[in-house]
């Protein structure tokens, strides 16, 4: 059946109260629901909700909640046609080496090599898949930090499809907290980590922040990894500071080439040492020590 993306666009903390709002309201009829990024420096977010059936009805629903909300937007309407999208994503899709990983989807399995930690993530069940030039970054920092500071507990937030988390637990044989705040992307996140039998050792949990009591039962932590965006990451510096074993290593990213020197900046304020920038594809990881 053809779906109706209704959208429009707002700031960011009108995107989440709308977010919450319309999960609950659309609940029952499980109706996707997204939001995507368009300007981080104007903060410009674009909000969708994918409609079937009588469309005029859910978009007379979504103005009352914006109504209730003390907000209105103007509403856009498109017609998502019926495409499976996996194997449409997969056509073009290529599978990443960083360091000692390889990151690939299931058609991709038989151009691994021996030694490879290798990880298989699905396209369509994106959320990362290693292909962005942070998470590729991020994996190939992992693998420095790892093998210098042997871990022995870590936490991956804002974990996505887990990528990360699956290769700290393949690579380090440890535990790994996997957060983040959107619950399909921890629905992915458990089913990739089952994919790739690291389940016993990778935790997923729904979290926003730092504000859920797993992270107290957890902490502290040995490593933090963080692979959200720069605002977000500064902000979180003083709770990833409470988080983070004395001696411990964060590794960031997310973070355009310019934003690097405020994201140091916000954490050495924070007393972390700057150990090492890596740069990527016009992205960069950052590795602080407290």
């Amino acid at each position: 059946m053809t779906q109706t993306r209704l959208y429009f666009t707002t700031g960011k903390i009108e995107a989440d109260r709308i977010f919450a709002a319309f999960e609950t309201a659309f609940e029952d009829e499980g109706l996707p629901i997204a939001i995507l990024e368009v300007d981080e420096d104007r903060d410009i977010q674009e909000v969708s909700l994918y409609a079937d059936g009588d469309v005029d009805a859910v978009e007379a629903r979504v103005e009352e909640i914006l109504a209730g909300l003390a907000l209105s937007r103007p509403i856009a309407r498109e017609p998502v046609p019926d495409i499976d999208w996996v194997t449409r994503s997969l056509e073009g899709l290529k599978p990443v080496r960083a360091g000692r990983f390889f990151v690939h989807g299931a058609h991709d399995r038989r151009k691994r090599h021996s030694g490879e930690l290798a990880i298989e993530i699905e396209a369509g069940l994106a959320f990362g898949t290693g292909h962005h030039g942070t998470t590729a970054g991020c994996l190939e920092m992992l693998e420095q930090v790892v093998r210098r500071e042997r871990p022995r507990n870590a936490l991956d937030l804002g974990t996505g499809s887990a990528v990360l988390a699956i290769a700290l637990a393949k690579l380090a044989h440890i535990p790994v907290l996997a957060t983040d705040i959107d619950p399909v992307a921890i629905k992915v996140a458990a089913a990739n980590a089952r994919l790739n039998r690291v389940k016993a050792l990778v935790e997923t949990v729904t979290a926003p922040g730092f504000h859920h009591p797993i992270f107290a039962a957890r902490g502290p932590f040995d490593l933090i990894v963080a692979n959200i965006l720069a605002r977000p990451l500064m902000r979180l510096a003083p709770e990833m500071a409470r988080h983070i074993a004395l001696g411990g290593s964060i590794v960031l990213s997310g973070i355009l080439d310019r934003q690097r020197d405020a994201v140091v900046s916000a954490y050495v304020g924070q007393q972390f040492r700057h150990v090492r920038t890596l740069h990527r594809e016009g992205w960069v990881t950052i590795h602080l020590k407290r």
